[in-house]
This record gives structure tokens, sequence and C-alpha cells, in this order.
């Protein structure tokens, strides 16, 4: 029970944490004169990837792979199957022409880049790492220029005009609270899930595709369904996608840097990052049939059963 709490507890750190960074982030960002457009796409996608970069850091130095790489794994299995299901339940998703153009294109690349590098030598080394760092920088490059040349075409986070006003004193306290939240977060996180893990007799591959990957996407799920409900722009398939696109080349790509990552759970090439695949994969045919730019109802409900497949699998 302690362990389970060491979880939670470690979840909700990382919550806070990560939303203290985006508003520290985004109130910096201003100071620095960033366009709001460039705010949305790059600052706000970097920061709420932050509780999954401390996680997989911290998991890699202690030497639990199966944490550092399943947790991006899950989280952006959920961040589809979960997040995206169930809010295109409540009400369809719009699609943009973007995602066809680049966004999708990207996140597919991304996807087989990193399946490739883990599958080639059940290694992530540190070269590999600065590859996906400097793929993911011209991907921002693209992805900005484009933007600036349509700006309809790209969704962009909401960045919220108030944060303009802020403080360098409240910005360095936020930044402050939330870079200690995040870290002692990780460390609850980690800590609790290696126990819960060794308790249930499962590794800590399904502990950290599961649990783990579900905590770090409430948020977002959060953030989605009480948009859908309130029937405001539910929620930007573009910046769901980036922010997968985040997690594979800024979580994994810097962790690597930092220390290279083995595989040492086979499973994890054999099933979880095929299972990643096909939902990144499935989206294309999704948006595009039966009819072009949306996401329907029923197609939510394949996508969240698919996800409930999926964690039936794992356990």
């Amino acid at each position: 029970m302690e362990n389970i709490a060491y979880v939670i507890f470690g979840l909700l750190l990382l919550i806070a944490g990560g939303e203290f960074l985006v508003r520290a982030s985004v109130g910096l960002s201003f100071k620095l004169n960033i366009s709001k457009m460039v705010i949305g796409l790059t600052v706000v996608s970097f920061a709420t990837s932050a509780p999954e970069l401390l996680v997989s850091i911290n998991a890699a130095l202690n030497g639990l792979s199966a944490i550092a790489i399943n947790n991006v794994i899950g989280s952006n299995i959920a961040n589809i199957g979960l997040v995206l299901g169930i809010t295109a339940i409540i009400g369809p998703i719009a699609v943009n022409n973007t995602f066809y153009k680049l966004t999708w294109p990207s996140l597919m690349f991304f996807s087989l880049l990193i399946y490739y590098f883990l599958w080639n030598d059940n290694l992530l080394t540190r070269l590999e790492g600065i590859v996906l760092l400097i793929a993911l920088g011209v991907f921002l490059f693209i992805l900005i220029r484009s933007a600036r040349k349509n700006k309809d075409a790209i969704d962009i986070e909401e960045v919220d005009d108030a944060a303009a006003t802020i403080s360098y004193i409240k910005i360095l306290i936020w930044l402050a609270v939330g870079g200690t939240a995040l870290y002692f977060g990780s460390e609850f996180l980690v800590t609790g899930a290696k126990a819960v893990a060794e308790n249930l007799g499962v590794s800590e591959a399904v502990i950290s595709i599961t649990m783990i990957a579900i905590g770090t996407s409430v948020p977002e799920l959060a953030a989605s369904v009480i948009a859908a409900v309130r029937q405001e722009k539910a929620i930007s398939l573009g910046n769901l996608i980036g922010s997968n696109i985040f997690n594979i080349a800024s979580v994994l790509g810097i962790t690597s840097v930092i220390t290279q990552i083995r595989v040492e759970d086979t499973l994890i090439i054999d099933r979880d990052i095929l299972w990643m695949l096909g939902f990144a994969f499935v989206l294309f045919p999704l948006a595009f049939i039966p009819k072009k730019f949306g996401i329907e109802r029923y197609e939510g409900v394949l996508l969240f059963l698919a996800y409930i497949t999926f964690i039936y699998l794992v356990f």
C-alpha cells in the first residue's frame, strides 16, 4: 500500500511540477519577445514533456531501462488510445490539412526511427540520441515556417496572454517550485513503481507502460474532456501528435545523451513498440475514412477499445 502511495504522490508532484514549469516557461518566453505561435509550438510542448523526461532520466540513471523506454511508449499509446479515444467519443474531432502533410508523416518517421534504433542492437546510444534531437530541431523549423505561412493551418496550444504580465521574480519562483516538484515526483514514482512491480510479480516494463503512462497522460485527458464537454475547440490532434513526437525525440533523445539506454526486456521491441506504431499508423485511415478532415464518435470507441485490449494483453 505504501508503494502505491509513492506512485500516486509521485504522479501528483509531476503533474503540479509540469503545470508550474509550463506557466513559468510561457511567462519567460513573453519576456524574451518570442511570438505566441512559437511559444505554443515549442515551449509549451517541451514543458509538458518535462514529467516524462525527468522520469526517464531518473530511471535510466538507476539502471531501470524498461521504465525509461516504456514510460514514453506507454504515454504515446495512451495519448492516442485513451485521450483521443475518449475525447472523440464525447464529440467528433476536426482534422486539418497540416495533419496529412506534416504532423502525421513526422510522427511515423520518429516512431519508425526509434523502433529501428532499439531493434538494431537493443541499445539507444548517445549518437542516436543526438540524431533524435537534430531531427526534432528540423521538424520544429519546418513546423514554425509552415505556421508562419498559413496561420490557420496549425493548431496552436492555447497560450494564456496573462502570462505576459508575470514578473521575473514570480517566474523564478515557479521555475524553482516546478523543477523541485518534478525532481521529487520522479524519485517517488520510479521508487514506487519498482516496488509495486516486485510485489505484483510483474516487470517494471508492465508497470511503466500502464500505471506510469496513464498517470502522465492524465493532464492531457482532463483538459481534453473538460474542453469537449464545454464544446470548445475540444482537442487539437496536431498538439497531441506534437506531444508524441516530443516524447520520442526530446525525452528519449536527451535521456540517451546523458546515459545510453539498454533494452533489458525483449517484450518492449517484440510487443510494446509495435502497438505504439500501430496506434500512430491507424490515425491516418481514421482521419481519412469515411470522410476527410474528421475523427468520428465510433472511431473514438474503436481507439478506446483497442487501448483496453492492449492493457489486457500487457497484464
